[in-house]
């Protein structure tokens, strides 16, 4: 089951599935939007039976010093990154309870590690990665592994998302060197490996573990390179046609 707002990219991946002997129905879905997924689950359960696996992989980042943005900018990044997540768990609880099944939460490496400039996002990691360390012992019980995909810079379309939500047509330069980045096929094999080994967590991107490694240990160096190297979040992508 593959769940989205741009229905016609789903289908491009539900027929890549296909072709490769799998099944696959996509189905358009606004995690911001109560009902939703719940019908969309329904016609997942009708159609392919039950759920073994829930990805809850809908976010976006709202980035920006706090004086430029306003409490609207931090509801809306929590209702996606982190009450979206909620949804997709309460819509499918049910089911990975019956299959005995593995919950996958999508993090960042920013739920560790917060820098200027993004304190409405690593907000919001921070909340998910909370939630995935207490469901991991609350469902535990009941069979159901949760797993928190913690990546770094991974190649992918978030910076090409402005602070709405909206998608825009060319992203901002990055601020990551080309060989930081990690390519989306080789981080799927990472998070394809996690879920099948039910891992508590996994920080995809060399870089990344090592950030989150001296965070846990040395927090106070952290701090220092931050402030000294002026490390700052990424920029909003400009509307399209501006400059």
């Amino acid at each position: 089951m593959l769940l989205a707002r741009r229905v016609d990219r789903l289908a491009t991946v539900a027929a890549e599935l296909e072709r490769a002997g799998g099944r696959a129905l996509a189905l358009a879905c606004d995690v911001t939007r109560t009902g939703d997924l719940e019908r969309a689950v329904a016609q997942a359960r009708e159609a392919l039976g039950r759920l073994d696996v829930v990805v809850a992989n809908a976010g976006f980042g709202v980035v920006g010093p706090l004086e430029r943005l306003t409490l609207d900018d931090y509801r809306r990044q929590f209702e996606t990154n982190v009450f979206g997540v909620l949804r997709t768990i309460y819509a499918t609880l049910d089911d990975l309870k019956r299959s005995r099944g593995r919950l996958v939460i999508i993090g960042s490496v920013s739920g560790h590690v917060a820098t200027p400039g993004s304190s409405p996002y690593a907000m919001s990691k921070f909340s998910v990665r909370a939630l995935a360390d207490a469901l991991g012992h609350e469902l535990a019980p009941s069979g159901v592994s949760v797993t928190l995909i913690s990546p770094g810079f991974v190649e992918s379309e978030i910076r090409q998302v402005d602070n709405r939500g909206t998608l825009r047509d060319a992203p901002p330069p990055s601020q990551a060197p080309a060989w930081l980045v990690m390519g989306t096929p080789r981080a799927a094999r990472h998070i394809v490996r996690a879920i099948a080994r039910r891992r508590r967590e996994v920080v995809i991107t060399g870089h990344g573990k090592l950030a989150v490694f001296l965070q846990r240990h040395v927090p106070w160096l952290v701090a220092w390179g931050v402030r000294r190297f002026g490390v700052k979040s990424r920029s909003e992508p400009a509307r399209d046609g501006a400059r």
